[in-house]
């Protein structure tokens, strides 16, 4: 396992969330949007959606119904508007306004499973209480030998036995953008990828990134 974190701080030393926030509670609410959506999709609503809402009290006055239409590209409106809306009330009552900084807390909160809290935690505090588990992580922890799960937090409590706590946070972050980069689900560019010797998944390839 050390082989396989040394290799990924050299190919993304500096990898941190992709998500664009400028506290916990923005976090969140990405992170709530970005459940089958791309980031790079999130990023270009929320810039105009915190500034219509800049607070959790402001979300929680709204109906969701309203908030839906602010949220429509991001898929899944109304589920998401729910949980935004439902999460906004929870903070805002329970919580004093301010996202609480526990796993045991964080779920308690609609719209924030375990992938969601850990991204929270990890990015907005830098509490190492998991590892996120994403598609990417899940798809390449596989590729990589790290788990024989398919579930999210079956696949989190194998990575959290084998890669050290301190590695934790940074670790979602550089296999999630290793995922974006080189190792996609369909033709990943195993030409190109560093971690090629030592993986021995069934469906690698020979690409090479277009010049």
């Amino acid at each position: 396992m050390g082989d396989v974190l040394r290799r990924l701080d050299a190919m993304y030393p500096g990898a941190t969330c992709a998500l664009h926030h400028r506290n916990p509670w923005e976090l969140l609410v990405a992170t709530i949007l970005s459940a089958q959506c791309t980031d790079k999709r999130v990023n270009e609503v929320t810039p105009g959606l915190f500034a219509k809402y800049p607070t959790p009290a402001d979300f929680a006055a709204v109906h969701p119904e309203v908030l839906a239409q602010d949220i429509r590209s991001t898929g899944f409106f109304n589920n998401k508007a729910k949980s935004i809306v439902g999460a906004a009330k929870k903070i805002r009552g329970e919580f004093g306004g301010q996202v609480p900084r526990s796993m045991e807390e964080m779920l308690t909160i609609p719209g924030a499973a375990r992938k969601t809290a850990n991204v929270v935690l990890g990015t907005a505090y830098g509490i190492a209480s998991g590892i996120v588990v994403d598609t990417h992580v899940a798809r390449i922890a596989a590729r990589l030998d790290l788990t024989r799960h398919t579930d999210p937090v079956k696949i989190e409590q194998d990575l959290v036995k084998i890669i050290p706590r301190e590695k934790w946070i940074l670790f979602s972050h550089q296999v999630i953008l290793h995922g974006r980069a080189l190792c996609s689900a369909r033709k990943p560019l195993c030409g190109e990828c560093q971690l090629d010797d030592i993986c021995y998944s069934k469906d690698k390839t020979e690409e090479r990134r277009q010049k």
